[in-house]
């Protein structure tokens, strides 16, 4: 379920904007769009400072999001109780995935700038400012006004920089508060919809941020809501709330193409975030799918084979699904002949001869 824009890579020419009445409010109103430190607003989606606020026609953001999806229950009741829907993805962020917009292409952003952190509107500053009192130190309601722009790299900054100002007493104060909000967001949404759709699988998208992978700071996981630096651990936090409610974690396998060159230029480690990801939800429990990202070709499909079963996990771990993205310019037989490899060694049918 998409509460959030549909359009641009996603979609091709496609583009589905949040509904009319809301983006009327939002006219009189556009705090209730995520905002960077420019001022400029996003209207990909709400901004979760609204969650808990009536500015949608005297509702909140989250009684609008149950509305929808107890409307979707009960108008698709008997596909339901069939059995023929049996799992839904529930969008929680820009694009559908658990994430703040950090890096919106419309603002000018281009891979593989570190984004900017997205907590300007009046709703979230009122947060921030109330945790800044709680802690004692009313001069940290503030965001940091030297983590760069879109497109800085990580050096460029004092913030995000090798013993920057992310791991200061504020820094660190802040980073917590922005990740808690993601994870606040993450626990109001689903405890509804897991009201909503009793004993339906619930599916939750998680990113593939992984450019500034290999630096300390972990930029570009930072100003998406992930507070995962080298001495952090960014996930578990996220996967003890999707704990709670069983669901099943999908994880766009992105990057995996990418040339030693490109790797390096970003401090970029696909498969690292990867494994990191997949052993975070793995260790609770979760069930976790996949998603390919890219063209498909040999080399990428060796890849997601491995992860998808790891040959070597003595808790036999794998995937419960994998959906596989055809880009629609690519349609030669080729492309074809190894995509039908590649489901073959999903099965466990040729495995041997795809990997060697």
């Amino acid at each position: 379920m998409a509460f959030h824009e549909y359009g641009g890579s996603e979609s091709g020419d496609t583009m589905i904007t949040l509904p009319r009445w809301v983006l009327e409010i939002g006219k009189e109103n556009q705090d209730i769009f995520f905002t960077d430190r420019e001022g400029r607003r996003n209207t990909e989606c709400l901004s979760w400072g609204i969650d808990k606020e009536r500015v949608l026609h005297g509702r909140t953001g989250i009684e609008v999001y149950f509305d929808l999806m107890r409307s979707f229950r009960t108008e698709f009741d008997d596909l339901f109780s069939e059995g023929i829907i049996c799992a839904l993805e529930i969008g929680l962020g820009a694009s559908g995935e658990l994430k703040y917009p950090s890096f919106p292409e419309r603002m000018g952003w281009r891979y593989p700038g570190v984004g900017e952190f997205q907590c300007y509107d009046k709703y979230l500053l009122q947060s921030l400012r109330k945790a800044a009192k709680l802690r004692g130190h009313s001069l940290w309601a503030r965001g940091p006004d030297n983590a760069g722009h879109y497109n800085s790299r990580p050096h460029e900054t004092g913030f995000f920089c090798e013993r920057g100002d992310y791991d200061s007493y504020y820094g660190r104060f802040f980073l917590h508060w922005y990740g808690q909000m993601l994870i606040d967001h993450v626990d109001n949404v689903l405890s509804l919809a897991s009201l909503a759709f009793e004993e339906t699988n619930i599916i939750v998208k998680v990113p593939a941020v992984y450019w500034w992978y290999r630096t300390p700071s972990h930029a570009a996981e930072l100003t998406s809501g992930y507070y995962n630096p080298t001495n952090q651990d960014g996930y578990s936090p996220v996967f003890e709330v999707l704990k709670k409610y069983s669901v099943t974690v999908k994880f766009v396998c992105s990057g995996l193409h990418m040339s030693s060159q490109d790797i390096d230029e970003a401090f970029a480690d696909p498969e690292g975030l990867c494994w990191q990801v997949f052993n975070s939800a793995w260790d609770r429990g979760l069930a976790i799918a996949g998603e390919n990202a890219e063209t498909c070709h040999r080399e990428g499909h060796m890849k997601l084979v491995e992860m998808a079963k790891p040959r070597n996990d003595p808790d036999r771990r794998q995937f419960s699904f994998f959906v596989y993205r055809q880009p629609s310019l690519v349609q030669g037989t080729m492309c074809f002949s190894e995509l039908d490899d590649l489901i073959k060694s999903m099965h466990g049918e040729i495995v041997g001869d795809l990997v060697s």
